[in-house]
Order: C-alpha cells, then structure tokens, then sequence
C-alpha cells in the first residue's frame, strides 16, 4: 500500500475535504436530527478559530474537551486540531476530581464542557484556565480573574467581527489552515485503562495522519458513505475511525450523545444504514446472546445444522438477518478495543458475517493492525499495518511461543507528558513500543494476541496462563453475563456476575444460582488445560466496573 496520493499534512487533508464535499452533509445529531454541511462545519470551525484569536490562545497552547458525543464536540475537536492547539480530551465518564486533575496535569488553558458537567466542578481549583465556554449554548461559563473580564469583551461582538473578515460569507476557499509541524502534539489523551489510571499520551499530527491516510487508502469511508458514530470519541478508537478518517473524505456521521443500549443501537442502525460499523466486542456479544444463540439452541435447529447442505442454507439465512440488523448496506464490521469472545467470533466466521478484528492502542492513535474481513484468519488481531508500521515478538520462536508484542512506526506516540519514566518504561533506545500484550506473530504480520503481560499468571509448573483465555469460555456458560478470573493464594478464582435475564427466563433463583454454578465450574474445567482449572467461582453482586471500551477495570478486583 502507497501512501503518496494523500497530502502529508493532515490539516490540508481537513481543508480539502472540506472544501470539496462543501454541499454535502457531514454531521448528523441523532437526537435532535439537526444535520450539518460541510459548509456548516467550516462556518462553525472558523468561528472557533476566531475564538482562539480574541481569547490569546496561541498554537500549543492546552484547550481540554469533555462532554457526551455531539456535533459541538467535534467541531471544537476539529477546530483546536487545524488551528495548531492541542486538544484535550476527557471521558465524560471521569468523576470531576479525576477530570479536574486532567485539566491541570495537561496545563489546558481553556475549557469547553457541557453545563451539567460544569455544575460539578471547582473553578479555582484549575487555577491556569483563563476561560470555560460551554458546549452546550456556547456562552462563557467563567474567566479568570486575572483576565479582567476581557475574553468576555473580546468574544462579545464575536458575530460581527466574524461577518468583517468573511464579507459575504465564507466561501471554499476561504478554508485554509495552518502547517504544523508533524512532531507537535495535536491530541494529548487521557484514558482510563484496565491496569490503573493511565498517562497522558501525546499523540502528534503524523500519528494521526497514518492513522487517517491509512483510512483513507483502505477506503474504510469514502464519499458519501454513512457512518453511525456511538462509540466514546474522547477515545482514541472512535475518535479516529468514527469521526477524523469520516471528515478526512465526506463521510456523513449520524453521533450518538452515549454509547447506546443494544435495541437502540439495533433501531439506529436500521435507520442510519451505515456503510462500515465500528464496535467493541460487547455489542457483537449482547446481539448474540440475545438474537442469534436462542434461535440456533433450540432443539429443531440443532438438528438442522448436524445436516450437511442444509446447515449452510439456514446459516445462510442468519448471516441475512445479522446483516440486517446492522441496517444491512455495510460493508464490514470492525471490532475493536478488547478481546472478542472465541465462540462469536468462530460463529460469526462459520456464517461468512463480514467482520474483522483489529488491533490497536491509545499509544498508537490507536491502530496497530487490521486486515479487511475477507482476507480476516480467526483467532487472530489482523495483519501489521503495510509501510507505516511494523511489530515483533520478544520470543525464541515468535510464530509458537508467546512473548511481548513490539511495534514501531508512524502511528506510535511521542510519549506521555511530563512523564519521562514512563515514556522510557515503553519506548526503548531503538522506537520500538513495548505493548504490554503477549501473542504470537507469523511471517506475513499477523497479530495473535493471547493476553496482557500485567494480567499473566505464572502457575506452579511454570505454565502461562492467560486469563482472557479462560473468560472466554467462562462467558459462554449459562447463567454467567461476565467473569474475571484471578489468583488467590496459588489457586485460580472466577469471579462471576450473574446473567439476571437468563436467569428470569428459565425460572432460577437466587437461592438456586450457586448449585447451577458448581455445574458450571466442572463443565468449565473439562474445556481447560489441566494447569488451568479453576479452584471456585465467587459471584459479586454488580457488574464489573469498566473502562469507556467496556473493558473491565482488572486493577480494582486484583487485591
């Protein structure tokens, strides 16, 4: 793959899609149905420029992010990027100390934030914002007392100064942004992982321009196509395949405000007709759960699908109503941001449902590998991005024995901020990334990933065992919604949050859940090597606390 056609400088990419799909839609509220053009979107995109002028923001210059997924929220995003300002993201998930925290860490000296979530924070507690400005009316929430008032002053006539500059209108070729350097920051992000509170990870204009010309090049959107964006876009996954590789060509996206229940999900989808879908692993999960392992586990299916011939017509019969319910005109289903379950993913391979899984990480902005589904082996991440990137496995025989998964490239960050430590920790002498992941790697690229280094559990042979590994089977059981296994004390324990609605469904009680799963660990250890049984489950109460990719948070239930 060649990456010469598209522009080396990601803000040109920005003007010119932006000037060339000038009468086409590009952003779409979901609830309110409000669409904006291109032309709107470079309207509103200069007006915040014009904001970062009257307001003394300089390229560089810190401006912090937070609110649920909506139009204002791209449009700040994609302003900070083309002025030359690094923009600073934050989960609205955060509690509004952690936020705060952020806000101050990253040394961002403008806010924009919904007024329900300014409601709960401290101003003088970030003591180095001048301003915070509302995405939700767009009026000036608070300014530093040092400023005197003058953001106030500057931004009241805003309007008219605007219509001064662009006499008539803003025209297409008004649309011209700023060179930044490749090596300055563009994106400094914050996540929530699932080891412990994570780093700022500066991600820099090239990174995201791999990210994107790689979009571009795979044609993942192209012009016109539609994309439903559900996923957090403070994240480095949504915000780079839902919302900056769309933009980059004239992709229309329809935003949801969060990520959405399964139904309403199934309903938009219907409604939208995306041409790609870009998930987590839990949406293809619940779908199947709910939709596709009912109909095949009924007595009279099983007994269809052990009939050569006609197992392939009824198969062929699910792939259409799968395909369907994802608005039936995409091309392929992407997964992301954490493992997918081994039994969905041989399934959804038996039926020829078009889907891929992908690998990738904040660090990286976050993609690592992909191949497109056809071409998708199971079991496997996809295949090392072509020219831009490329990995290794720290193992004697990288293909067969697991070891840690380094990559290098273009799309790898410069570090993490303010944090040389860590940075070192991550990035050796030579650029290459050390991941945190084990897996396997063959000849042609492509990623096996097993686990995470920190969650491996050395048993007492010597043996590695994955914990993921055993979930994964764990989730399949009946009654079981999601598990973590863990060590205590030499010995393997499932920890178990009950499936509830299953549990309605077939008549089982509370007080009759801990015999089902006694039946569920002896059939559990039958599919496990024998180093890995498991010694009890321990149900807990509530669901497990996640991150924004609906990972489990595994730190907080280690101890």
């Amino acid at each position: 793959m060649i990456f010469m056609s598209a522009s080396n400088d990601l803000n040109e990419i920005y003007a010119s899609s932006f000037r060339d799909n000038w009468t086409l839609p590009a952003i779409t509220n979901y609830g309110t149905g409000k669409t904006y053009l291109y032309s709107d979107l470079s309207y509103e995109i200069a007006k915040i420029h014009m904001t970062y002028e009257l307001a003394g923001i300089t390229p560089g210059d810190k401006v912090a992010l937070i609110g649920k997924n909506s139009p204002g929220w791209i449009m700040v995003l994609i302003a900070t990027i083309t002025y030359g300002a690094t923009i600073v993201p934050i989960l609205q998930e955060f509690n509004p100390t952690d936020a705060q925290h952020i806000v101050n860490h990253s040394g961002s000296v403008m806010l924009f934030v919904e007024n329900n979530i300014w409601e709960t924070f401290e101003f003088e507690k970030m003591p180095r914002l001048r301003g915070v400005i509302s995405l939700t009316d767009g009026k000036i929430l608070a300014e530093h007392p040092l400023n005197d008032g003058r953001m106030q002053k500057q931004l009241k006539n805003i309007n008219r100064k605007f219509s001064r500059r662009y006499r008539g209108g803003l025209k297409p070729d008004d649309v011209r942004y700023p060179v930044p350097d490749p090596d300055n920051v563009a994106v400094l992000n914050y996540t929530s992982g699932t080891t412990g509170f994570s780093k700022g990870v500066m991600l820099t204009y090239r990174n995201l321009w791999g990210n994107v010309t790689f979009g571009i090049h795979s044609r993942l959107h192209y012009q016109g196509s539609r994309c439903l964006s559900f996923l957090p876009l403070a994240h480095a996954y949504g915000c780079a395949f839902d919302m900056l590789v769309p933009l980059a060509v004239g992709t229309h996206i329809t935003v949801f405000g969060k990520l959405p229940s399964p139904n309403l999900l199934l309903k938009a989808l219907h409604e939208v007709r995306p041409n790609l879908v870009i998930c987590v692993p839990l949406i293809l999960d619940k779908i199947y759960r709910k939709q596709i392992l009912p109909m095949i586990t009924k007595k009279g299916i099983r007994w269809v699908l052990s009939m050569p011939g006609i197992d392939k017509a009824l198969y062929a019969l699910i792939r259409r109503k799968l395909v369907d319910a994802f608005g039936g005109e995409f091309e392929e289903v992407i997964v992301g941001g954490a493992p997918l379950n081994h039994e969905v993913e041989e399934f959804l391979h038996r039926i020829r449902f078009p889907f891929t899984v992908g690998y990738g990480m904040t660090e990286c902005g976050p993609l690592i590998s992909y191949t497109p589904w056809r071409q998708f082996i199971p079991g496997s991440s996809g295949r090392t991005l072509p020219v831009i990137m490329h990995s290794k496995v720290l193992s004697d025989d990288p293909e067969n024995i697991p070891g840690e998964i380094c990559v290098k490239g273009v799309n790898v960050m410069k570090g993490y901020y303010n944090n040389p430590d860590a940075t070192e920790a991550v990035l050796d002498a030579d650029g290459w990334l050390h991941t945190g992941d084990m897996g396997t790697r063959s000849a042609d690229g492509t990623i096996f990933i097993k686990g995470r280094y920190k969650t491996m559990i050395l048993s007492s042979n010597g043996q590695n065992i994955y914990p993921e590994e055993i979930e994964a089977k764990l989730n399949n059981m009946p009654y079981v919604a999601e598990s973590l296994v863990i060590e205590r004390n030499g010995r393997l324990v499932a920890l178990v949050y009950p499936d509830y609605e299953a549990m309605d469904k077939f008549g089982v009680t509370n007080e009759e859940l801990p015999k089902e799963m006694e039946q569920v660990l002896v059939e559990l250890n039958k599919l496990v090597a024998p180093y890995e049984k498991v010694d009890k489950i321990q149900l807990i109460a509530n669901e497990f606390e996640k991150t924004p990719k609906r990972s489990i948070k595994r730190y907080l239930y280690n101890a």
